[in-house]
């Protein structure tokens, strides 16, 4: 079985700031990050769909201490995003200096862009990762 959206063409998208998802054929349910089925239904039919990027600020969580060989840039904020098409992501925050970040960040509208992070001695080199930022 093929994954409907192996990871090279999400990234490539993520570089393009283009966030793409899986919507399923069978119950509607969009799933982002992809993944080999539905997180809803477990059905393997799915499309490719991209999405807006725009979302809600959930919850979030600042990082203090990298992975060895990316220590310049701490600290940072990673944020808990659900997008309006309705799955749950994960990406940096990069529009505030952490050390004004409050609770008050929470529930504040933002947008997607992507960002090519370098790798780490873990990683398999550098890597588009979502990256967030207030909505206009």
């Amino acid at each position: 079985m093929e994954y409907k959206l192996p990871f090279q063409e999400y990234h490539n998208a993520l570089k393009k700031n283009i966030l793409l998802g899986l919507k399923c054929k069978k119950c509607g349910s969009i799933t982002c990050p992809p993944m080999m089925a539905c997180g809803d239904c477990s059905s393997y039919d799915l499309e490719i769909k991209e999405l807006r990027g725009s979302g809600v600020i959930k919850t979030y969580t600042m990082i203090n201490f990298a992975p060895e060989g990316r220590e310049n840039e701490v600290p940072y904020i990673v944020v808990l995003v659900e997008l309006e098409e309705g799955p749950w992501i994960m990406g940096n925050f990069c529009d505030i200096d952490p050390s004004r970040v409050t609770m008050e960040l929470i529930g504040k509208k933002v947008r997607l862009t992507g960002r090519v992070f370098p790798g780490d001695k873990y990683s398999a080199g550098p890597a588009a990762r979502p990256v967030f930022l207030f909505e206009n």
